[in-house]
């Protein structure tokens, strides 16, 4: 998906570019890893890229009603797991805090939910820790999930795994062949290819991606929820054992190609939701099927939510309705996971995924 687009210099590209003069080329995921989140130049750590002066629009940002339904789905586990006190309501890659701001909102009208919660965010950019500091007042920050508290555990996660590094592999007449960040003759960042390994027979061309860090993250939420109690749901663009090459840029609200400016444009791959599933399922919690966001949402109810909004004077409330279940837009690209303690019902809107079965 990189395209024939110039390479535009950036002080992050200079950097890449003498890096790979110096050490030879960078696996996929390397160059993901520098472009968002390098100290000085990384995207996530120098600016905030959210909304109509940024470069993208997450659903938090379309409407309140998304965080209100993912409030209730939690509370509603909670109560189902008998009202746990204290307990970690936490989210991974929290953005501004107009999520987790929207679900604390929502689940005050919960007796004695709010009080108990313990709020805490996962955060690996300063400056976005500065944002949310901002939209929460003073809040916890942690830096990875194998840090959250051994207590219950409720969490969400939207578009988070999405902007995990990944690798990729091309099948070659001569096997696969990791896809590699090196310098074409003129010395700009190009696309390659390392050398061929032997491996199972696939149609010349085809790319497969793997994301290392994600089933370990899975895994870690699965442990804590296993041993103590809690939900976890997971949200983000993807789909169950997808193949080709998803690798993409999004910059100014127009994609763009990944090589031409890092650090100054969001990178990001569709989320193989199949890994996640089996580690945490391995780990000890309960995993449902995979949805579609729009039909778990027109499920939890949000429907009704927007009519009365609209009939409160709210003019947006259809057409983010719209956006975010209607299956041209943000319904069936997003997909939602749920996670939960063993012995306890599933959260509002999903069925247990039997990995025996059918995939989903």
């Amino acid at each position: 998906m990189t395209g024939e687009a110039p390479r535009t210099s950036t002080p992050l590209a200079r950097l890449i570019a003498a890096q790979i003069r110096a050490s030879g080329p960078l696996r996929l995921d390397e160059y993901m890893q520098l472009c968002l989140l390098h100290p000085e130049y990384g995207y996530y750590a120098t600016r905030d890229p959210f909304g109509a002066a940024g470069d993208f629009t997450t659903a938090p940002e379309i409407s309140q009603m998304f965080g209100e339904m993912i409030g209730l789905a939690l509370a509603q586990a909670w109560l189902d797991q008998g009202s746990p006190a204290p307990f970690t309501l936490a989210e991974i890659g929290p953005g501004r805090g107009t999520l987790m701001a929207d679900i604390l909102r929502t689940i005050k009208i919960v007796p004695g939910m709010a009080a108990a919660a313990e709020v805490v965010l996962i955060e690996a950019s300063p400056h976005l820790r500065e944002v949310q500091r901002a939209k929460l007042g003073a809040i916890r920050h942690l830096e990875h999930v194998d840090q959250l508290p051994e207590q219950p555990l409720f969490l969400v996660a939207n578009e988070f795994f999405d902007a995990l590094p990944i690798r990729q592999f091309q099948r070659t007449t001569e096997g696969w062949a990791e896809r590699i960040i090196a310098l074409d003759g003129a010395g700009r960042l190009a696309m390659g290819l390392g050398a061929p390994q032997a491996g199972e027979p696939a149609p010349l061309g085809e790319i497969r991606e793997i994301c290392p860090a994600a089933p370990a993250i899975a895994a870690g939420i699965g442990a804590r929820i296993a041993a103590h109690g809690g939900a976890a749901i997971l949200i983000d663009y993807g789909n169950w054992r997808g193949r080709g090459d998803s690798f993409q840029a999004l910059r100014r609200h127009q994609p763009d190609d990944p090589l031409a400016h890092p650090g100054e444009a969001d990178l990001t791959a569709h989320v193989d939701f199949a890994p996640l599933a089996h580690a945490a399922q391995a780990a000890g919690a309960r995993v449902s099927r995979m949805r579609g966001q729009g039909e778990w949402l027109l499920d939890l109810g949000i429907a009704a939510r927007a009519a009365r909004l609209e009939a409160g004077g709210d003019q947006g409330a259809g057409a983010a309705l719209s956006r975010l279940t209607a299956e041209a837009q943000m319904g069936h690209l997003f997909k939602v996971l749920a996670l939960w303690a063993p012995q306890t019902p599933p959260p509002p809107g999903f069925q247990p995924w039997d990995q025996d079965a059918n995939d989903p």
